[in-house]
């Protein structure tokens, strides 16, 4: 009777869950048709020079979005670069190395960060971190940095470091949160049998722990790279929002969505809102590609590692 009662349930819920799948197709597609048609404007009046233009001028109606995806860029990578290892040297030292009541408690911390407010992490940036990069940070790395462009320039504490710094203290929760689950879903009998062959706990972390979470810290990390190549508020604070591409780190700059926030209320003609609505068509596409790339990649670190 109760096994009739779960075939009888199993289409419904087969209806259900194709339902939702198809929802999320439809809203990603309504998504991208309301950022086209929304942008259609500037598409027809720019055309591909848009996204290769440093070129935003209200005034003469002039308009580029070259400045905004290198800041989107240059920021999210900074911020990657930096959580990423952070995030996993943290997961595993609170699955492998710490005990449990420090494991406990350092995970409700991180999961504690996880939950601060976007904005807040951008008004402690602009009043408390800063002044700290300004006095400290930035003038350290122009004199160790020598001739490097990276390092050239006032250190005025705001720029493309300080919100890429920013952006990473936001994500590391993220990442570092659902990279310790995915660990703790490592079947023990896998690492003990490492274990057991004489393997230590770097080698087992190496070879065994890491290779069979790849495709969740994969994920981990995508979700981190989502919220940071999309964050506003805390980037708006920090990054000087200016229109220019330098290869200095310390030279303020913006971003697509830091671009989107400063100016969409002041956006009065409509080729300077359909230049908007483009810049968040660029910021569809550009996350749509690197989830591509992102999936390439990772079959073919899965194949490598001999990942079913």
């Amino acid at each position: 009777m109760e096994l009739q009662k779960q075939r009888n349930f199993d289409p419904a819920f087969r209806g259900l869950a194709t339902a939702c799948g198809i929802l999320v197709v439809a809203l990603v597609g309504g998504i991208f048709w309301e950022l086209y048609r929304g942008s259609a404007l500037s598409l027809e009046k720019f055309g591909l020079g848009f996204l290769f233009s440093q070129s935003w001028n209200p005034v003469t109606e002039q308009f580029g979005a070259a400045s905004s995806i290198f800041g989107t860029l240059v920021s999210t990578a900074i911020a990657m670069v930096l959580a990423v290892p952070l995030s996993l040297i943290i997961a595993l030292f609170l699955v492998e190395l710490a005990p449990p009541r420090v494991s406990r408690v350092v995970g409700a911390a991180i999961e504690l960060l996880a939950a601060i407010p976007s904005i807040i992490y951008g008004m402690w940036g602009l009043f408390v971190f800063a002044p700290f990069m300004a006095d400290y940070v930035q003038p350290f790395l122009a004199r160790v940095g020598g001739d490097l462009p990276f390092f050239k320039g006032p250190p005025m504490g705001i720029g493309m470091l300080t919100a890429g710094i920013i952006l990473a203290l936001m994500i590391l929760p993220f990442i570092t949160s659902v990279t310790r689950d995915i660990f703790l879903m490592v079947p023990a009998v896998v690492k003990e049998s490492a274990y057991g062959m004489g393997s230590t706990t770097w080698e087992v972390s190496r070879k065994v722990t890491i290779p069979y979470g790849i495709q969740g810290i994969v994920g981990a990390c995508f979700l981190g790279l989502g919220r940071a190549i999309g964050e506003t508020m805390a980037v708006t604070f920090v990054i000087g929002n200016r229109h220019e591409i330098s290869a200095s780190l310390f030279a303020a700059a913006n971003s697509i969505a830091s671009t989107l926030a400063n100016e969409f209320t002041e956006a009065s003609e409509e080729i300077y809102l359909s230049s908007l609505v483009e810049l968040g068509l660029v910021l569809f596409a550009v996350t749509f590609l690197l989830q591509l790339v992102a999936q390439i990649w990772l079959k073919r670190t899965k194949r490598k590692m001999g990942v079913a």
